[in-house]
């Protein structure tokens, strides 16, 4: 397992690389181009600095999070193709300074969904809440205005792909599931070529939610979604970014039997945990298993068991100890949950040495 951890560059970010390079195990950030629309081509000479700057830190840029995709894809509009082809030379440029992994979703509108950004838990600290009766009732557009308010972007988002939502949520209207899944293979089946060329995994992400919100189509929620998409175009550079908050928020979804199913698609997680409640809310908590309802420990024990050398990071954290930061986004519970999860690591790691050396004595008597 290869930790890293999300940086949102110089300037967008309350965290430093420096503070990022004290975290004990992490070796690499998973970073973006913030500042540019969806669509765009990004410049070989913006992508080189940012290589320069995680250099200087020691730590590399083996993992992008995320290209976003334009909704034009999304919505197989004609020009989707001009789109598709900025993002074949994106993937291009990103080969070239050593990419070796590009997280991507394809939620429509928005890349997730809250109601509530600093809920307060027990202790005091805050964290991401989603409460599921507020989300049916809720204007989108004032949901919008209420989360991209923040001085620091929000991935998923960004001002100028909320410009006209009324016009988004009309071209969906007539958008079912089964057209989104065809847009998205057409997607796939013209850049999964370019990124086996330049060695590079296509890891998509869960919805977050992992169900329709706001009378979306959603499609990549459950054991089965994940399963289509790796048949859409079956290569090897067509992946899964395995997150276990998003997949987690739905009880029905057996994160371990995910891991054990997929581990050769699955080059990057996210580990997180959330709290699930009955009526369809959850907020997200520690890392630690005990204080959420996702299966932490069997995660990190099926992904242990199964050699996983991909690439990993801690997702959304609460705000701990007064800390001005981006909203699951502190440094703290983020470096807390990183220390969580080698703790797992680690005790596996005993735990399997353990086992080999008792083999080997009893293979010798």
């Amino acid at each position: 397992m290869r930790m890293t951890f999300r940086w949102y560059g110089e300037g967008n970010d309350t965290i430093s690389l420096e503070q990022i390079k004290q975290i004990p195990g992490t070796e690499g950030i998973v970073w973006a181009l913030h500042d540019l629309p969806a669509g765009e081509v990004w410049p070989v000479e913006k992508i080189e600095e940012v290589k320069r700057q995680a250099d200087r830190a020691g730590l590399h840029i083996d993992v992008v999070e995320s290209v976003n995709v334009h909704e034009d894809i999304k919505l197989g509009l004609p020009t989707r193709d001009r789109y598709i082809e900025n993002y074949k030379k994106t993937i291009e440029n990103l080969g070239k300074f050593g990419v070796k992994v590009i997280c991507y979703n394809f939620m429509p509108v928005f890349d997730w969904t809250r109601t509530d950004l600093a809920k307060e838990m027990e202790d005091g600290s805050t964290a991401l809440f989603y409460e599921n009766s507020k989300v049916d009732q809720i204007d989108p557009v004032e949901l919008a205005r209420k989360i991209s308010g923040s001085s620091l972007t929000m991935p998923g988002w960004e001002p100028e792909r909320l410009k006209d939502l009324s016009g988004l949520f009309k071209a969906y209207e007539k958008v079912t599931e089964e057209d989104l899944w065809d847009n998205l293979q057409y997607f796939l089946e013209q850049i999964i070529p370019i990124a086996e060329i330049n060695d590079i995994k296509m890891a998509i992400h869960p919805d977050d939610p992992p169900w329709p919100v706001f009378g979306l189509p959603r499609i990549i929620n459950s054991q089965e979604g994940l399963r289509r998409l790796l048949r859409v175009v079956d290569s090897p550079s067509n992946c899964i970014t395995l997150c276990t908050g998003s997949l987690g928020a739905n009880g029905n979804n057996d994160i371990v039997a995910m891991v054990n199913e997929f581990i050769d698609r699955i080059p990057f997680t996210h580990i997180r945990n959330v709290r699930r409640y009955e009526n369809g809310d959850f907020i997200e908590t520690s890392h630690r298993t005990q204080d959420g309802s996702v299966d932490i420990t069997g995660v990190v024990e099926a992904f242990h068991q199964k050699g996983f050398k991909g690439y990993a990071r801690p997702d959304h954290g609460r705000h701990l100890w007064g800390e001005q930061c981006r909203p699951g986004y502190g440094l703290y519970d983020r470096a807390l949950g990183i220390m969580y999860l080698w703790g797992l690591w680690d005790a596996f790691e005993r735990k399997s040495a353990a086992q080999h050396t008792v083999q080997k004595e009893n293979s010798l008597v």
